[in-house]
């Protein structure tokens, strides 16, 4: 009975289906009109000038609108392709922060919170060696602001140096990357006290435009004055001038070559140049947390000037056990490390020595700053002392930081500290030398950070 009702239904449904299909055709032969897919229109309707659809209508540009589609990737395959740029040669762009958000319950909650930076590209004032391809002065025909000669200011096609491939070895890969890339974040922090105007090798780094130089006939301001005598002059020649006479402005000719303008020249903009020593204990007792601190705060110090300062700093390295010793950079002066007795004598009597050999107090503002653990033999330090008053009276600031190794009391002074504060030193002269201390077990980077400000401040 079932499968009889089933059969009866789909019949009746075939034959509705047949009937339908009956009509449309009918419906079809009787219609009049004509079946033509129509052509879309390929004239561009002009609907205003400040209309959205003006870059399509004057520039020719296709509006693909209806075909925009959302590319959405996750975070882990954004950092994946940050990571291949790395792999590249080129540094990355998003950096992972975290961001605490309180919740009801006290409870702090991180959210990972990854930012970009935006490349950007500077002018490069590169400076010439031996002042090569800087302007000269010459003698000649001619008056002030007269034009000589004429140059695009762009080159044409066809003009200019080639570049290419060179001979020779590549030059190393150090610390000094990573630490110009560091110095961006503490520039902000620090900056060379005392430094002052010092001798002839002032350093050229940036230039500034000012209106010192004239031009005959255009540019940016008019010389009233220039200008004035330079048409009394051309009048006095045509004879239009009577010194016997009051002036009559009206047959005074004024040519336009006659008018004095001054124009934006480069000028050299000079900055103070400044050394900094960085002096380090590196005997047996600095082994450690000592070691680490002072390290840490002299590579934070050195990314600062590497990238605040840049060719205005120059830099020198000292190390000290017994005996001092200066090395040639500061991947060597972080990475040495040996085994000795402690004598700090002999840096600052290195540092004094290097100063008066070079001269280097005639020409630049001088920087010393000591990491040690404040471990000195010599438990009187007479001869430190002596040579830091020398120090003291041809440099700007000398910074020294006391790392305490684990088995000094925090609240007890050591060799160092004794010796510096007995001979009052940094009581007669508190713009020129400052002495930190700190617990090297217990430094944090924030107060590592704290002591440079203590030491520059």
């Amino acid at each position: 009975m079932n499968e009889n009702n089933l059969q009866e239904n789909s019949s009746v449904d075939n034959s509705e289906e047949k009937k339908d299909v009956l009509k449309n055709i009918e419906i079809e032969k009787n219609y009049k009109g004509k079946h033509i897919i129509p052509n879309k229109s390929t004239e561009k309707k002009f609907l205003g000038i400040y209309d959205y659809s003006d870059f399509e209508i004057l520039l020719n540009f296709k509006n693909d609108s209806d075909k925009n589609t959302i590319a959405l990737k996750t975070l882990d395959e954004l950092l994946e392709k940050d990571k291949q740029r790395e792999t590249d040669g080129f540094p990355r762009r998003i950096r992972i922060g975290k961001y605490v958000k309180p919740s009801k319950n006290n409870n702090e909650q991180f959210v990972v919170v990854p930012v970009t930076t935006e490349p950007k590209f500077y002018h490069d004032n590169a400076i010439s060696e031996d002042n090569e391809g800087e302007p000269t002065g010459g003698s000649g025909d001619g008056d002030e602001g007269d034009v000589i000669a004429e140059q695009p200011a762009e080159p044409q096609e066809g003009e200019g140096k080639g570049q290419g491939a060179g001979q020779g070895d590549g030059s190393g890969h150090d610390v000094s990357s990573d630490a110009f890339d560091l110095g961006k974040v503490l520039t902000e922090k620090f900056e060379l006290p005392n430094l002052k105007t010092k001798g002839k090798k002032v350093s050229l780094t940036k230039f500034q435009y000012d209106l010192t130089d004239k031009n005959r006939g255009f540019g940016q301001l008019l010389d009233k004055k220039a200008t004035i005598r330079k048409i009394i002059e051309t009048n006095i020649l045509l004879g239009n001038i009577n010194p016997d006479e009051e002036i009559n402005v009206e047959n005074l000719v004024i040519n336009p070559n006659d008018q004095i303008f001054r124009i934006l020249s480069k000028e050299k903009d000079y900055e103070s140049e400044a050394v900094v020593f960085f002096i380090r204990d590196y005997s047996g007792s600095m082994q450690g947390k000592p070691t680490e601190v002072i390290v840490t705060q002299h590579l934070f110090i050195y990314s600062w000037l590497m990238f605040q300062y840049q060719n205005n700093v120059k830099v020198r390295f000292i190390l000290h056990d017994t005996e001092a010793k200066e090395v040639p950079d500061f991947y060597t002066y972080y990475r040495s490390m040996v085994a000795g007795g402690t004598n700090v004598s002999p840096s600052y009597e290195l540092v004094n020595k290097i100063i008066e050999e070079e001269q280097l107090a005639k020409d630049y503002n001088i920087y010393v700053f000591h990491g040690t653990d404040g471990d000195d033999w010599e438990e009187t330090g007479e001869n430190a002392v002596k040579e830091l008053k020398r120090m003291i009276a041809t440099t700007n600031r000398i910074g020294i930081t006391v790392a305490k190794n684990s088995w000094s009391s925090a609240d007890k002074e050591t060799t160092v500290e004794k010796y510096i504060s007995k001979s009052g030193i940094i009581k007669d002269n508190p713009l020129n030398i400052r002495i930190d201390s700190m617990s090297a077990d217990n430094a944090t980077e924030a107060r590592i950070i704290e002591g440079i400000k203590n030491l520059v401040s």
